[in-house]
C-alpha cells in the first residue's frame, strides 16, 4: 500500500513518545551535556598514541616506522624519525618519533592506522568533544597531546587492551626464551671448545747434579 512505510514509522514514533511518559526504556533523549550516555567500548573517534610506564615521552610504543603515515588514506599523519636513539621505559635504546602530528580536521576515523601498526602503538580514542576556536593549530594534535597511558587504554577499551597485553607478553616471553637459549648454546659451545683445547706441554727442569 502506498505510504505504508511512512505510517509504520509514525506509529513507532508515537509509541515511543507516549511510552516515554511511563517507561525510562523509551526515553531515548538525554539532556546533553548535563546527562551523558556511556560510550560503547567499540566506539572510535580519533587516534591516540599508547605509552607504557610513568613517562609518556620515554614510554611511547611508537618507533617512527611510518607505516601508519604511509597507509593513512586522507594523509593526516605527519611523522619525523629521530636521528638518534634514547632509552625507552625499560632502558632499551630505541628510535623514537621526533615529531608525530595528526590533523583531526582531516582524519576520517577509518582506523587503518591501528590495523597496520605492528607495535600496538596507536589506538582509537572515544573522545569527541574537540571543538576549538582555532580551526588550524587547535585541531593539529602533536605527540604530547596524542599520548595516553596504557591504563587509559584499558579504561576505554578493556577487552581489546587485555588481548593486546596478553599478545605482547607472549611475544616478549618468546623473545626472552630465544635469547636465553642462544646464550646457553653459546656458553655450551665455549665450554666444549675450552675442554677440547690441548694443554700446553710442561717444560722440563734441567737435571740436578754436576758434569
Amino acid at each position: 500500500m502506498l505510504g505504508e512505510g511512512i505510517v509504520k514509522g509514525m506509529l513507532e514514533t508515537a509509541k515511543n513518545f507516549a511510552g516515554s511518559f511511563v517507561s525510562e526504556e523509551r526515553l531515548t533523549t538525554v539532556e546533553y551535556p548535563e546527562q551523558r550516555i556511556p560510550t560503547a567500548e567499540d566506539a572510535r573517534v580519533f587516534p591516540f598514541l599508547v605509552y607504557d610506564g610513568p613517562d609518556w615521552e620515554a614510554g611511547l610504543r611508537c618507533v617512527a616506522c611510518q607505516i601508519c603515515e604511509k597507509g593513512c588514506p586522507p594523509k593526516c599523519i605527519y611523522i619525523e624519525k629521530s636521528k638518534d636513539k634514547k632509552p625507552d621505559y625499560v632502558g632499551k635504546m630505541q628510535i623514537y618519533p621526533a615529531r608525530f602530528d595528526i590533523d583531526v580536521s582531516v582524519c576520517m576515523s577509518c582506523q587503518i592506522c591501528v590495523e597496520v601498526c605492528p607495535f600496538e602503538a596507536i589506538k582509537m580514542n572515544t573522545e569527541f568533544e574537540l571543538a576549538t576556536g582555532d580551526r588550524f593549530g587547535g585541531l593539529l594534535l602533536d605527540r604530547h597531546k596524542l599520548a595516553r597511558s596504557n591504563e587509559y587504554y584499558h579504561s576505554i577499551h578493556p577487552t581489546e587492551a587485555a588481548e593486546v597485553d596478553a599478545r605482547l607478553a607472549e611475544e616478549k616471553a618468546k623473545v626472552e626464551a630465544k635469547a636465553k637459549a642462544a646464550a646457553e648454546a653459546a656458553a655450551a659451545k665455549a665450554a666444549a671448545a675450552a675442554a677440547a683445547k690441548p694443554e700446553a706441554p710442561k717444560s722440563e727442569s734441567p737435571a740436578a747434579g754436576g758434569d
